[in-house]
């Protein structure tokens, strides 16, 4: 989860936001106050990610955490934050300059599924590596939550996360990696999704205790690849005693990515 900025009196609190510090302090982060903010999710994908070099796409970047840590990591990568709300595209924008990659990062305010937007960004089949944590659920299944910015970000379109994962893949070069973290409930979804267009594919559940059922699912492929889908053990965050094991701990800190094994 994102900690608490030292400084108390910052000026982002009376704009209805919050300075955050996250990743162990790796990033300095401007949040809304209300509504969805950056947490386990978030810190999960960057670890499954790991160390990326190119050009990396992140698709509903909110705020710009995933991708302003993925491209802090490496003077050699690049990140393209691309999302439709304009408020939190400012946001992004903001957390860009406020941790010192303006020069490596841009935001891009657009609807990532409509082709014609993603090919004048320049985003068609350009990406190293394309990150995404796409809505978990559809309008049909539950009921939106009254604040706008929690609701689009927790509630797919009608487009649904088939038509999302289609198009983060249209901004893959060959050879690209693509990583996502979803609900395990959309695994024949995700699965149908990504067809032939992708090859590694590699799936870890993420459970809250050992014993419980998982909660969210990893997933990573290279576009072109042929070698078979694998699963990889899965990942536990939290011990007998409620608290985050070492591993769930590290990655919370930025300082351990996933390992996938095999």
């Amino acid at each position: 989860m994102a900690e608490p900025s030292p400084r108390l009196e910052s000026p982002a609190i009376a704009d209805g936001l919050t300075e955050d510090r996250w990743l162990g302090g790796r990033l300095t982060l401007l949040q809304p106050k209300r509504g969805h903010r950056v947490g386990t999710d978030a810190a999960l994908l960057v670890a499954t990610a790991g160390a990326r070099q190119g050009r990396i796409v992140d698709v509903g970047a909110g705020v710009g955490a995933v991708g302003l840590a993925l491209a802090k990591r490496s003077e050699s990568a690049s990140a393209d934050l691309v999302e439709i709300d304009p408020a939190l595209a400012a946001l992004a924008e903001r957390n860009a300059a406020l941790n010192g990659l303006a020069a490596q990062a841009r935001v891009l305010r657009l609807d990532a599924l409509v082709p014609k937007e993603r090919r004048e960004a320049g985003l068609a089949q350009s990406a190293d590596c394309v990150v995404t944590n796409p809505p978990y659920f559809d309008a049909a299944t539950v009921r939106a939550s009254s604040d706008v910015g929690r609701a689009r970000a927790h509630i797919l379109g009608e487009a649904g996360l088939a038509y999302w994962i289609e198009s983060s893949l249209a901004m893959l070069a060959p050879q690209g990696r693509f990583v996502m973290i979803h609900r395990p409930e959309a695994l024949s979804v995700i699965l149908a999704a990504i067809g032939n267009r992708l090859g590694a594919v590699a799936l870890m559940p993420v459970h809250p205790a050992v014993g419980a059922s998982a909660h969210r699912l990893l997933v990573s492929g290279v576009k072109g690849s042929k070698a078979p889908l694998r699963i990889a053990p899965g990942l536990i965050l939290h011990g007998p005693d409620g608290r985050l094991t070492a591993e769930a701990d590290a990655i919370h800190r930025g300082e351990r990515l996933i390992d996938w094994g095999g």
